[in-house]
């Protein structure tokens, strides 16, 4: 018999969507994964804000059209609430400076609901571990955002090893290319056929050559650099 203590807990999540059909269908299809546990959900942001600290979920998804308020401004008043708490954005809104806002105010992802179910459980696994996670359709409308509104990025992290400005390797070159398209490392590891944990280390010396600090960094600036110049 399996001793239970080696079973890792499963992830908890808290559903934010006004929606009631649409969150009973998260409910039934998150709950397909062992590894995933929906521990509350709100239709609205001041019932999140009341049920969050009580249950201090490891993630939660937010929809962005709410009763009264956008998602996006109920972000700095859930992390307050619940600091630990994983900020992942599912939204049909496909506007950059949604996305763009979402991300400078703490969130950790931004995806659209035509994601596929996998796709959201695996998505929801990267943020839960600290992993930034933007659906690929909308890395184009994030460079744009970034671009003309002039959202402030965060601080580049200090140079360690690489010096900033050190030209990327060719392995570098196709680890960024994969970051561009918002693949996994998993998912890097096998295009590449590498492993996850050599992609850890490109990814690491990318964004210390690039004088970066942290993946959507990393795909902005690549998707920028494949935008022809006009």
């Amino acid at each position: 018999m399996q001793d239970a203590a080696a079973i890792p807990a499963p992830i908890t999540l808290f559903l934010i969507d006004d929606h009631t059909l649409l969150r009973r269908g998260l409910v039934a299809l998150l709950g397909q994964h062992v590894d995933l546990q929906v521990v509350g959900e709100a239709g609205d942001a001041g019932e999140a804000l009341r049920l969050v600290p009580l249950l201090r979920p490891q993630v939660i998804l937010l929809d962005n059209h709410l009763p009264g308020v956008r998602g996006v401004d109920a972000i700095a008043g859930l992390r307050e609430a619940s600091p630990d708490s994983r900020i992942v954005m599912l939204t049909v809104s496909e506007d950059g400076a949604d996305l763009a806002a979402a991300l400078q105010r703490g969130a950790q992802g931004y995806l659209l609901k035509t994601i596929d179910g996998d796709l959201l459980a695996e998505a929801v696994r990267r943020a839960a571990s600290g992993e930034p996670v933007v659906s690929p359709e909308m890395m184009g409308k994030l460079v744009a955002a970034f671009q003309s509104q002039g959202v402030p990025e965060p601080a580049p992290a200090p140079a360690a090893a690489e010096e900033p400005g050190t030209p990327l390797s060719p392995r570098e070159e196709d680890v960024l290319r994969e970051i561009a398209r918002g693949a996994s490392n998993k998912e890097i590891a096998r295009t590449l056929d590498i492993a996850e944990t050599t992609v850890k280390i490109h990814v690491q010396h990318i964004l210390r050559k690039l004088g970066l600090s942290s993946r959507v960094q990393a795909a902005v600036y690549a998707s920028d650099r494949q935008r022809p110049v006009e």
